[in-house]
């Protein structure tokens, strides 16, 4: 299990690279940074929380299942999942609201942001698993 300061430095570098790739990106394609920049840091900021919290809970679960915190393919695939899907429960009204726009509309302008996060948080959990890996001694 990872140590608690382990995983907020996890969870902060997830969220700040994450915001810097993806603001870099919609800025490209026409969206006013400025209002993609302040959204982006309060999902952030929503996201930082829901990412410690998130991770505790599923490791935990993880290693009373299977006594391991060793995760496969299939595993981090249902990880990236139940992460993005908590998140769009609290993220779409708020963009609605933000935006001025329906829930239907926000839904669909998150599923962007969605597919997105769902490809970085699978490749940056990898590499920050190799970067970082996790002692057999390590407890939370």
């Amino acid at each position: 299990m990872r140590t608690r300061l382990d995983r907020i430095r996890h969870a902060v570098c997830f969220e700040i690279i994450g915001l810097i790739l993806l603001v870099g990106v919609l800025s490209q394609l026409g969206f006013d940074s400025g209002h993609i920049g302040v959204v982006g840091i309060a999902f952030s900021i929503l996201a930082t929380g829901w990412n410690y919290i998130y991770n505790i809970w599923f490791d935990r679960i993880l290693y009373r299942r299977y006594k391991t915190a060793v995760k496969t393919t299939a595993i981090r695939i249902i990880h990236s999942l139940g992460f993005e899907a908590g998140l769009l429960f609290v993220t779409i009204p708020i963009l609605s609201w933000v935006l001025k726009v329906t829930l239907w509309q926000a839904f669909v302008l998150d599923i962007g942001m969605v597919l997105f996060y769902l490809i970085y948080a699978y490749v940056y959990n990898i590499a920050y698993d190799r970067l970082f890996p996790i002692s057999a001694v390590q407890q939370d």
